[in-house]
């Protein structure tokens, strides 16, 4: 059996302003394709399909159109969960309708355990076992009791997520235990989930959000089950393994989510099952769009403006000037040079003119190296917040601020 893994597809994203619905398209057709051209029977989407919790006509329109193609294809399952950019209440609500397909969505955990156990037949035959957990909220797996510590609100995350994922896969091992008593052995058990993991590589500006106040960074291989034969992962958008197991995996985003990952090659993962066993291979995604940041003087600039018009290309630019001179009219002179190119000018920071109008801010700082986080930092600050109060002030700031990222406005 081969099944395909991919996630944070974040469709309707835009970059500072630019709409991306022809790369979120052109990867779709090509995922749609890729799929055909590799004979694989199931694909799963490990969350972040969208990356509002009320996304745009279009980027649902993306959604419900390659879900029907590939309905239509070889592959016989998708099997989708819900992300924490996702609504969870929005992608559960055509899910009986998607069964038709054979489109099996998970948006959040539910009472009964065995709606996110999904067998996988061919010919009535089980091919694999599908145990595919949702993003687990805060509420969904810690319950909250008066004067907790954040090691203690850290340990219980870690425990619930745990023991979520041992009573899933219990459930799944019964099945699987029911599958070799009938004569069929052999039956792969694959996990789904979308979290952070320890040491899991992110990369600046990929808009990858903390999940869990404080730090969950303690979820290392060891917290799901050893009966898991692969577990597809979501949430950070470089690809890689956790920790030394290679059955377990973020395949990460296929296109690059801002300048920080221009650079990055993407992936999709092709898990092939000879009964338990997987043979996994990473499938290199195209470059849908062009992505280049560049640095320097004003010199350095135009050298490499130069260079791309040599090659033709039709990258989407961010240029952070930080020569000397101050430069009032940079904008108009960097499009005067790309007049005749096809190149976007997607952002730009004129270094100089910034330092000069907030220079009382803070050294070698912009407006736009700023957060909301800096921001209570720096009120901290300025109210002279002594130290040992601010740990708890900022724990609850950020409880806060998950507490408004996880509202699902479409629940009702």
């Amino acid at each position: 059996m081969k099944i395909l893994h991919t996630s944070d597809w974040h469709l309707g994203r835009s970059l500072y302003g630019r709409k991306r619905y022809e790369e979120f398209t052109a990867f779709l057709d090509w995922l749609a394709q890729t799929i055909e051209d590799e004979k694989v029977d199931a694909l799963l989407v490990a969350g972040d399909v969208f990356d509002t919790s009320t996304p745009s006509n279009r980027a649902q329109e993306l959604y419900y159109r390659f879900l029907c193609r590939v309905a239509a294809s070889c592959c016989r399952h998708v099997v989708v969960v819900a992300g924490n950019h996702d609504s969870p209440s929005f992608l559960n609500a055509p899910k009986e309708l998607l069964r038709a397909l054979n489109v099996y969505v998970v948006g959040s955990i539910t009472e009964a355990l065995e709606d996110e156990i999904f067998v996988l037949h061919a010919d009535d035959k089980p091919e694999a076992i599908v145990c595919a957990v949702p993003y687990l909220r805060d509420k969904d797996i810690r319950t909250v009791e008066p004067g907790e510590t954040i090691d203690d609100k850290n340990a219980k995350l870690v425990e619930g997520l745990k023991n979520h994922y041992a009573d899933v896969c219990v459930i799944a091992e019964q099945k699987r235990a029911e599958f070799n008593s009938a004569g069929h052995d052999g039956i792969p058990i694959v996990a789904m989930g979308h979290l952070f993991t320890a040491g899991g590589k992110t990369v600046d500006g990929d808009g990858v959000r903390e999940l869990y106040v404080g730090s969950l960074a303690h979820v290392g291989e060891e917290v799901f089950p050893s009966s898991v034969d692969y577990l597809a992962l979501g949430h950070l958008h470089v690809p890689q393994a956790v920790g030394s197991a290679e059955h377990i995996r973020y395949c990460g985003s296929p296109i690059p989510m801002g300048y920080g990952e221009a650079t990055q090659e993407k992936k999709v993962v092709l898990i092939e099952f000879n009964s338990t066993t997987p043979n996994i291979q990473e499938l290199p995604v195209p470059c849908f769009q062009e992505l280049v940041r560049i640095v320097g003087s004003l010199d350095d600039i135009h050298a490499k403006l130069e260079e791309l018009k040599k090659e033709d290309s039709a990258a989407w630019l961010e240029i952070e000037y930080t020569g000397s001179d101050i430069i009032g009219n940079l904008r108009e002179m960097l499009d005067e040079a790309m007049a005749d190119s096809a190149m976007e000018i997607r952002r730009i920071k004129n270094r100089r003119v910034i330092d000069r109008v907030i220079s009382t801010v803070a050294e070698d700082e912009t407006l736009d190296d700023l957060d909301a986080g800096d921001v209570f930092t720096r009120c901290l600050d300025a109210f002279e917040v002594p130290d040992e109060d601010r740990e708890e002030l900022t724990v609850s700031y950020n409880e806060i601020i998950k507490s408004l990222h996880e509202e699902d406005v479409n629940a009702e």
